[in-house]
Order: C-alpha cells, then sequence, then structure tokens
C-alpha cells in the first residue's frame, strides 16, 4: 500500500515519483489538482485524478 499525505503538495514535495508525474501534466490539470489539494494524498490518487480529467483529452 502506498503512503498517504496530508495533501498533494507535501505528496509532491516529498515523492520523486509523483513529482515527475504532476509535472508532466498539462497545466489546466495541475491547476485542478490543486483545487482539491486535500483529496489527491497519494501517487495512486494522483494518477486517478488525473486519468480522469485527460479521459477526454487526445
Amino acid at each position: 500500500m502506498q503512503p498517504k499525505y496530508p495533501n498533494v503538495n507535501q505528496l509532491l514535495h516529498q515523492n520523486a515519483q509523483a513529482k515527475a508525474y504532476y509535472d508532466k501534466l498539462p497545466d489546466y490539470v495541475q491547476e485542478s489538482i490543486q483545487q482539491r489539494a486535500q483529496g489527491v494524498n497519494s501517487f495512486e490518487s494522483l494518477c486517478h485524478y488525473a486519468e480522469n480529467l485527460t479521459r477526454g483529452d487526445g
């Protein structure tokens, strides 16, 4: 099971894999993630939320 962090900012600060993934996301996805920072507290939740936001892209 992946570690949980208090919010997305702590996740990005302490998890290099999550930071690298986040940095590759489009700006609008990053902004949406920041708006619900408390709900994104693991690498898994970061990926899941980003995938939901980008599902209609491409």
